[in-house]
């Protein structure tokens, strides 16, 4: 099998955005923490939604649905995230 250099992309990986990723802030609504004493939503604990919506990489301009998160205890659960300028905002988490 030949070998292919990888192309290089001209960016390099800057140390104060990934700070800025890192130390973003994520804010649950009120309507996220209702939704997780529904019955669909039991065994996602907030720590999971936070470890969940600080993963997403980027910038959210817009409320988007990202699916297939797994909490600690095995449960699926999808999150509707949107960036503002306090951080990252979670509208709302769907159990599966």
């Amino acid at each position: 099998m030949p070998f292919f250099p990888r192309k290089k992309t001209g960016r390099s990986a800057n140390p104060a955005h990934i700070r800025e990723l890192a130390a973003m802030k994520v804010i649950i609504t009120e309507h996220a923490r209702k939704r997780l004493r529904d019955l669909r939503q039991d065994k996602i604990s907030i720590s999971d939604i936070i470890s969940a919506a600080s993963g997403i990489p980027g910038r959210i301009p817009t409320a988007t649905r990202f699916r297939g998160f797994v909490a600690k205890p095995g449960r699926v659960f999808d999150i509707v995230a949107k960036d503002i300028p306090d951080g990252r905002l979670v509208i709302t988490i769907i159990g599966k």
